[in-house]
Formats: structure tokens, sequence, C-alpha cells
């Protein structure tokens, strides 16, 4: 982790900070958990986006982090916009020192920025510059990247674009997915935040300028990126699966147009000879042509079914391996 921890004893426990705390998702209660743990901390509020209709019935479910923050006993405030004047009065009210936020899901205002005298800290999921924006693990994962991250950033008015006070490196595992990978970057994020702030707060940390020419950017994740293209390599679907597990799902569908989504799979880029899409067999184990290589499902769920094996999957359907297809294949 960098930066490496100064010695003063005021590095070392600040002073008591009042602090609100600005974030929705799972990956941001880690972080929530350990200020609303931390001797020196004064969480004075918790800001996080409205409860939203969920499920097959609907009802208003909790963000994350509106759950964390209720079973700490911490006062909740949910704007339907932060920028609006009167949420923004709300967090003047509320007198903080420092703002921390992370995977909040909205653009602070400069407005917003202007209110704490340390500024606003933002806990990032990735290695600043790389991966700006709504889906940083998503976008390490699909790019095939070996290692990731945590950024402690000072934000302002752009997107991700702040300068860095600290990172700290996260390998990626070869079967990591977007919610295994997720999970361990939160409480890393979580450690991280606990080591910057005070020393942030002492003055020990000079912000360091984010380098623009190795930015990427990444977007908000959409239902239909999910869509397997079978004339796509094997190590590109392969990604696909694992970045867009749990939500929303590489999926296909079968020759009778059912959705089959995909849940674990294993790229095979020497195998050839299969079309995109078939089906046939590999070393005694069924897989799918791609546009290079082959991929071999390990798990799979159909519409309206529990996740199983691929080869339970083609037993049920009573398939040959080299009778499947999937896509548009014909």
């Amino acid at each position: 982790m960098t930066p490496a921890a100064p010695a003063p004893d005021s590095v070392r426990r600040p002073p008591p900070t009042r602090l609100v705390f600005i974030g929705t998702a799972d990956f941001a209660v880690p972080s929530l958990r350990a200020l609303a743990a931390a001797p020196w901390a004064e969480v004075v509020g918790v800001i996080t986006q409205p409860a939203r209709p969920a499920g097959r019935g609907r009802a208003l479910q909790p963000t994350p982090v509106q759950a964390a923050a209720e079973a700490l006993g911490l006062p909740v405030y949910q704007p339907e916009r932060l920028r609006r004047p009167e949420a923004v009065e709300h967090l003047r009210s509320l007198r903080p020192d420092l703002c921390v936020v992370a995977a909040y899901g909205q653009i602070l205002s400069p407005a917003v920025l202007a209110i704490p005298p340390h500024g606003c800290l933002n806990v990032h999921g990735s290695l600043l510059p790389r991966y700006r924006g709504a889906a940083p693990v998503v976008g390490a994962l699909l790019a095939g990247e070996t290692e990731t991250g945590v950024t402690i950033m000072l934000m302002d008015a752009g997107l991700d674009t702040g300068p860095i006070l600290a990172t700290a490196t996260e390998p990626i595992r070869p079967d990591d997915t977007a919610g295994s990978l997720t999970a361990r970057l939160a409480e890393l994020g979580a450690r991280l935040l606990l080591e910057t702030i005070p020393a942030w707060l002492a003055g020990a940390i000079t912000p360091q300028p984010q380098d623009e020419a190795r930015a990427t950017l990444t977007r908000l994740v959409r239902k239909e990126d999910g869509l397997i293209d079978w004339s796509r390599p094997a190590v590109a679907i392969e990604r696909q699966v694992r970045a867009y597990h749990p939500w929303p799902g590489a999926y296909t569908t079968d020759a009778g147009g059912e959705r089959l989504v995909i849940r674990a799979a294993r790229a095979l880029p020497e195998v050839t000879g299969l079309a995109p899409g078939h089906g046939g067999r590999h070393a005694g184990q069924a897989v799918i042509g791609t546009g290079a290589g082959a991929l071999l499902p390990l798990l799979v769920q159909p519409a309206g079914r529990r996740p199983m094996p691929y080869a339970d999957y083609l037993r049920g359907r009573r398939l040959a391996p080299e009778a499947a297809r999937f896509g548009s294949a014909g």
C-alpha cells in the first residue's frame, strides 16, 4: 500500500473527526463499518440512494449502505439527487470535517465538494487512472488484467479524475468473478482508508495528479452486455462469464430459443475444428465452439432452474454434445 504511514502520533491517531459517509452499493459497506468502529471518527450522517423496488413483488429494497447504517444506529439521509439545494443544505448542517464516498452512484456537485474543510475522499475499485467510471472491476476482468487494486482519491468535479492520495494492489485470480473480486477490493479499500485518513488530516500526504494519458473509462453495465457472441474468441467469452457474474450473467439461447446462463467456464484456445456456437467434444468433455478455440462450460443455469453442471444440462435435454447449438448457430 502507498503512501507509507509517517511516524508522528498525530498521524497514528488523529483528533476527533466529524465524518459524513456517502455510498450505496455493497462495495461501500466495509468502509462504512471500518469508519464507524474507528475511535477517532464520529460518523454524523450517512447519505445513500433511495430504496428502490426489487424482486417479483416490487417491494422497496434498502440499499446495502442503508441497511448497514441502520444496523449501526447511524442516521441515514436518502435524497433523490444530492446536488439539489435542500440536500446540499442538509449536508452543510451536519458540519462534516471530511466526507468519504464509495460506490454512491452520483457525481458530486462542486457545492457538495466545497462543504467539508478536508475535502471528499473517494474509495475507488481500481488503480486509477485505469478503469474510471461505474464498473471498474468489470472493466479489469474484461481486459484480462492480472492485477488491480483500490485508490483513495481526493475528489474533484470530474468523473474519478481527482488527485491520488494512496493505492493498494490486489492480484486477480484465474477464477475471480466480479462478485469475488469486488468483495476483496471492498475490504482492501476499507483498510487503506483507515491508513490514509489520519495521514491526510495530519498534512502528511501530497496529492498526486493522475496521468491522463493512461486513463480508461468504464460505463454502467447493461443487461444486454451479458449476451454471448460465439464468433468472439473463447478467451474473451470466458472473461465475459467472469466479469458479468453475478449480474447480468453471460447468457445465450439454445436451438429452441430458451435462455441459458453460463455461470462458470474455461477457455480452451488450442481447440480447433468447431464452428461458433456448435457443441462438440475435447478430451472427453463437452465443449462449445467459438471464433477462436472452444469454451468448456462448467456450470450453467437454464431459465427457471437452478445452476447445474453442463453435462447434466445436456443429459436433461437428451442431447449429445455434438448436437448442441447455441446463439445463432445453424
